[in-house]
């Protein structure tokens, strides 16, 4: 969820991809999360599952986790990547805070490989759960992304394209 919404809030200005940690590749999403993403007029009809891998790693400035456990999981299978792999909620935080210029410089001010991740840091994963903790998932998600995206365009000395920190909140 945290992907489409960034991908259809940042409008070209930053790229993102979507990648997880134990899944099974190729699935659709689940319609609870399609019915979750409807409440703030979004889509992504052609969403399939895909694992996390190492190419993903080397070509990405900064990995975004939703749990510890994903945190946890890039430091033991893909090591390389947990410099720059921190969960949302971390980021939203701690990034304001650094003093480098660009994401880079901030991401590794962060000391990221070793840093503690703590049970804060987590954006409940819905699934199992019933509609109602999809659509909490999502509101959720909704402000930790808008939140995001104010951060890195403060660092870019960018203006949000929409006035304000506004948020797409919808029934729930």
């Amino acid at each position: 969820m945290a992907k489409v919404m960034f991908a259809d809030r940042v409008e070209g200005r930053y790229e993102a991809s979507g990648a997880g940690t134990l899944v099974i590749d190729g699935q659709p999403m689940s319609q609870r999360t399609r019915i979750a993403l409807e409440q703030f007029g979004l889509a992504d009809l052609h969403h399939r599952s895909r694992q996390l891998t190492r190419s993903d790693i080397a070509r990405a400035d900064l990995i975004v986790a939703m749990e510890p456990d994903h945190i946890r999981w890039v430091r033991k299978q893909l090591p390389e990547g947990a410099g720059h792999t921190a969960c949302l909620k971390r980021l939203v935080r701690d990034l304001p805070q650094a003093s480098g210029r660009t994401i880079p410089e901030r991401v590794a001010e962060l000391g990221l490989a070793s840093v503690d991740v703590e049970p804060w840091e987590e954006v409940l994963d819905p699934g199992g759960g019933d509609q109602d903790v999809f659509h909490a998932c999502a509101t959720e998600l909704d402000r930790l992304v808008d939140d995001f995206i104010s951060v890195l365009d403060a660092i870019h000395g960018r203006r949000r394209a929409r006035p304000g920190l506004q948020t797409r909140s919808g029934p729930g």
